[in-house]
C-alpha cells in the first residue's frame, strides 16, 4: 500500500490521507472523509470566512477534484472535474444531504493508485 507523507507548519512529518482529503477555506481538513464528514464540512460553510470545501487526492498534480462553494443568493455550487475522464460538471443545489451523498458516490468511482479493485463473482 502506498502512503504519502507531508511536513506540517511545525516541521513535523505526518501521514497523508490514503486516498483523498477535504480542505475548507478556514483550514479544517479531513482525510478520506465519509459522507457524514462531508455533510458537516459543507454545513459549516458561511459567507464570511469559510466559503468553500475542496476534495482531491493527496498528490502533487491531482487529476480530479470536487469543490462546494456557498452562493450569495443561497444554496451551493458544486464543481466536479476529472481530467482522465474528460468530465467537468457544475451544479447548484440547496440540500447539504444530497450534495454530500452525490459527492461520496462520485468520489467512489475515481481511480486511486493502490486501492484494490472491486470484483464481482457469480455463484
Amino acid at each position: 500500500m502506498l502512503t504519502a507523507t507531508r511536513v506540517d507548519s511545525e516541521g513535523k512529518t505526518t501521514v497523508a490521507a490514503q486516498y483523498y482529503g477535504a480542505d475548507s477555506e478556514n483550514g479544517d481538513r479531513i482525510d478520506d472523509p465519509s459522507e457524514d464528514a462531508l455533510f458537516m464540512m459543507i454545513s459549516d460553510l458561511n459567507h464570511s470566512d469559510n466559503t468553500f470545501v475542496v476534495v482531491q487526492p493527496d498528490e502533487d498534480d491531482p487529476v480530479w477534484f470536487a469543490s462546494v462553494a456557498v452562493l450569495d443568493e443561497g444554496g451551493y455550487e458544486t464543481v466536479r472535474r476529472d481530467t482522465t475522464r474528460n468530465e467537468h460538471e457544475v451544479t447548484t443545489a440547496t440540500s447539504v444531504n444530497d450534495i454530500a451523498r452525490d459527492l461520496t458516490i462520485w468520489m467512489a468511482a475515481r481511480d486511486f493508485p493502490g486501492r484494490p479493485t472491486s470484483q464481482v463473482s457469480e455463484s
